[in-house]
């Protein structure tokens, strides 16, 4: 089993562990992106353990849960910026979610109470996300909020401008 495999590393990691760090993060910044297993963001912003939050879900989205974990880490955690990245080739770009709505309903005869989040445009995606952050009121720090979409093809970073 994999889950057997990886316990196996998490046993040699613990004796390399370099000891407890600070549970506030020292960059003070929070990175919201994806769940895809391509995105490294250690090695992508140069970041050691104990310098950012990472927040992760299906496509990187503004949900009402990451807006909650972001109030958190700004109120509680002493986080004061916010990078807000998408990605190419991402599973929910142009995923047709009323289909897949339907196709759920089908095998379980109930229909999701959460939206997917689908788009068809990556860079309105981003624009959508950074405007949500921007407007939640319980963010204390909404003015250095910035997006950007990844390229998984080429490992770029390109950053999205606003309307």
């Amino acid at each position: 089993m994999i889950i057997d495999e990886l316990l196996r590393n998490a046993v040699a990691h613990e004796a390399d562990f370099e000891g407890p760090r600070a549970v506030i993060p020292s960059k003070h910044v929070a990175i919201v992106t994806c769940m895809d297993s391509r995105i490294d963001n250690f090695r992508i912003f140069g970041l050691d353990s104990g310098e950012a939050h990472i927040l992760r879900n299906a496509g990187g989205l503004a949900t009402d849960d990451m807006l909650r974990s972001l109030v958190l880490s700004q109120r509680l955690l002493g986080t004061r910026e916010i990078i807000l990245m998408h990605h190419t080739n991402c599973g929910l770009h142009g995923t047709d979610e009323p289909a897949l709505r339907a196709q759920i309903a089908a095998e379980t005869g109930a229909e999701p109470p959460y939206a997917f989040g689908a788009f068809e445009d990556i860079d309105e995606a981003v624009r959508t996300a950074v405007a949500r952050v921007r407007e939640h009121p319980f963010l204390p720090h909404r003015d250095r909020v910035r997006g950007f979409v990844y390229e998984v093809e080429t490992g770029r970073v390109r950053e999205v401008g606003g309307p």
